[in-house]
């Protein structure tokens, strides 16, 4: 199960460069050693958690303006809810 989350990881990060999210903020708490960092593409927004900078630990958030959460669990799950976003837009 870690190298499936840490290729989780290196797949979303990879498409997410491809498509042109840009990193809007990152915040580390210092204390749990949590890294939250939010991306977005216009109206489509990312959201990673990661803890210790481990890749393996990353889990992934996307959300739309509608108000629509969906948890990444495969490249698969980000890019329907991506495409779905652009599609609700037109």
């Amino acid at each position: 199960m870690k190298n499936i989350r840490a290729s989780l990881h290196a797949k979303v990060h990879s498409w997410i460069d491809t498509i042109g999210f840009r990193l809007n903020a990152s915040q580390t708490n210092n204390k749990s050693k949590v890294t939250f960092n939010h991306y977005f593409f216009e109206t489509f927004n990312l959201i990673e958690k990661e803890k210790s900078g481990d890749h393996k630990t990353s889990q992934f958030l996307c959300f739309d303006p509608y108000g629509e959460k969906i948890t990444v669990k495969s490249l698969l799950d980000l890019q329907t809810a991506f495409f779905d976003n652009l599609s609700k837009l037109k």
